[in-house]
């Protein structure tokens, strides 16, 4: 079921996608949309105020002996949590970020499900191993 809501969604992206349907349209719409998510993210931490970052430098100890131990070191840094209004902004943004990820896919003659797929596999099988 999960396959044909992605393969409808792809679809319905080559339906809708007419006046940017070149590559080089859809590339810089995507380098678009994702600076339109980190632009919103950061809007909810510079204007909003809803998040904050409070960023140092993570210190490991020498005695960390596994991940288990090691994650209760690691910080993303971020606090606070998104109000609706950012939540909403950025949901949309990332939702133009899928449409023309889901458009380079179509250029390309790629199946999204099959993407997502592949790297779900990968991640489950090769875990902390598949870090980038």
């Amino acid at each position: 079921m999960k396959d044909l809501i992605c393969d409808e969604f792809q679809n319905i992206v080559g339906d809708l996608l007419i006046r940017h349907s070149s590559i080089l349209d859809i590339l810089t719409k995507l380098s678009e949309a994702t600076s339109r998510v980190n632009r919103a993210v950061a809007k909810g931490i510079t204007n909003c105020g809803c998040l904050s970052v409070e960023a140092h430098k993570v210190q490991i100890p020498d005695h960390v002996e596994s991940i288990q131990e090691l994650r209760q070191y690691l910080d993303n840094h971020l606090r606070g949590e998104l109000c609706p209004n950012c939540e909403e902004i950025i949901i949309s943004e990332m939702g133009k970020l899928l449409f023309y990820s889901a458009a380079l896919c179509n250029v390309l003659n790629i199946s999204l499900y099959d993407v997502f797929i592949k790297e779900y596999k990968e991640v489950s099988t090769l875990g902390i191993f598949n870090m980038t």
